[in-house]
């Protein structure tokens, strides 16, 4: 009798040692699925999947395997800040993505600082947001970064010389862009013919574009959010409007051809991603990504996907004690050293200052790729 006890002691004790070295790592995942944002958190949710499946099948973290708690935030700031919520304190995660949009982030990421837990951006480029606290990361290149490098490399290959502006003023993001824009043409000085605004939901923006044509403008910049972006392109060239677009990085997705048809030719983009790239990291990223998911990747997808391999990079040096405040500053301090080179090329973080000039959150650090769409696809012009 003593040896079966001693024997059922010593099961027990091995299958928790066995359960100990094959823990799950809970990781949020806190995504635009469903509204107007949604064309951006599908993608970003099989980015992370195609990691994940990657990740494990090669033996996890250190024989742990990674589970991603997928939560969706509609797009919504009240959405965000209550995914963020359950998240962190009712699933327990270690860290979480997300949320999609820059008006989300500013909403959610300062319960993952308060928190101290990390929240990884994907998709945020609007500015401020790092500033929130040093729990704060993206991988997503700043607007602030990309597109001065953008505008300029249109008036050297377009000729363009004056432009007109249309923008979302109820958006941070798209609010930021037009800050960002702004900067840079008056950098490069380059005259604005006129500045428009329309809003989020808006479906008829032929006023907005008469007023522009009228004003003889060699270019439109335009920051928007492709809901409103790509129909605004549509109904540009029903007017006659040839001219180039400038987008932001919010218009830099392959979705631009299925929602704007015929009229998706001549929209300039930046973006340290391109479908174009042919570097073996992004090739294999596009195979993988088309095979499994029966479609191309976009930028939001790319970025997702080195996001986790990021992740997996920091985890690895992690030891995970079990104490879940410990192991969420572990994951904290391991992040910022991390270097990478994936889909979206070599990457590094760069640390960002709040608005007193202290050392805030984390930044990205990567050089963009120029593109220009033609014929139904992303063109190279500069920078791979």
């Amino acid at each position: 009798m003593k040896f079966m006890k001693w024997a059922l002691v010593a099961a027990a004790l091995g299958a928790s040692s066995v359960a100990a070295q094959a823990a799950d790592i809970k990781i949020g995942v806190a995504e635009a699925l469903s509204g107007l944002a949604a064309q951006y958190g599908a993608a970003i949710r099989n980015g992370f999947t195609l990691a994940a499946d990657e990740i494990n099948a090669s033996g996890g973290i250190n024989g742990d395997k990674i589970v991603l708690v997928v939560e969706d935030e509609q797009g919504k700031k009240e959405e965000a800040i209550n995914v963020f919520k359950k998240l962190i304190f009712q699933d327990k995660v270690l860290m979480l993505f997300g949320p999609t949009l820059s008006n989300s982030a500013q909403a959610a990421d300062p319960i993952a600082q308060a928190s101290k837990t990390v929240v990884f951006g994907t998709s945020n480029t609007a500015d401020g947001i790092t500033s929130i606290g040093d729990y704060v990361f993206r991988n997503s290149v700043t607007e602030a970064d990309v597109l001065p490098v953008t505008l300029k490399t249109v008036v050297e290959k377009a000729g363009v010389k004056k432009v007109a502006v249309l923008y979302g003023n109820d958006d941070v993001f798209t609010k930021s862009g037009y800050d960002n824009f702004k900067k840079a043409l008056e950098a490069q000085n380059i005259p604005v013919t006129t500045t428009e605004t329309f809003a989020k939901g808006d479906v008829d923006f032929k006023a907005q574009l008469t007023k522009i044509k009228a004003s003889n403008p060699d270019a439109i910049v335009l920051s928007a959010l492709i809901a409103e972006g790509a129909p605004i392109m549509v109904q540009a060239r029903q007017l006659g409007i040839t001219l180039p677009f400038i987008g932001g990085n919010g218009m830099n997705s392959v979705k631009i051809f299925d929602l704007a048809k015929g009229a998706a030719d001549g929209l300039w983009v930046g973006s340290p991603w391109s479908i174009g790239n042919t570097t073996p990291e992004n090739t294999a990223f596009i195979d993988a990504y088309t095979k499994k998911f029966g479609n191309p990747p976009d930028q939001f997808a790319a970025q997702a996907y080195d996001a986790l391999h990021i992740t997996a990079q920091a985890l690895k040096s992690v030891k995970l004690s079990g104490d879940l405040a410990a192991d969420r500053k572990a994951v904290r301090d391991a992040l910022p050293a991390v270097t990478w080179t994936g889909a979206t090329g070599p990457f590094k973080f760069r640390q960002a200052t709040n608005k007193a000039g202290k050392p805030a959150g984390y930044d990205a650090d990567q050089t963009p790729i120029v593109m220009v769409t033609k014929d139904g696809k992303y063109t190279i012009v500069s920078g791979s």
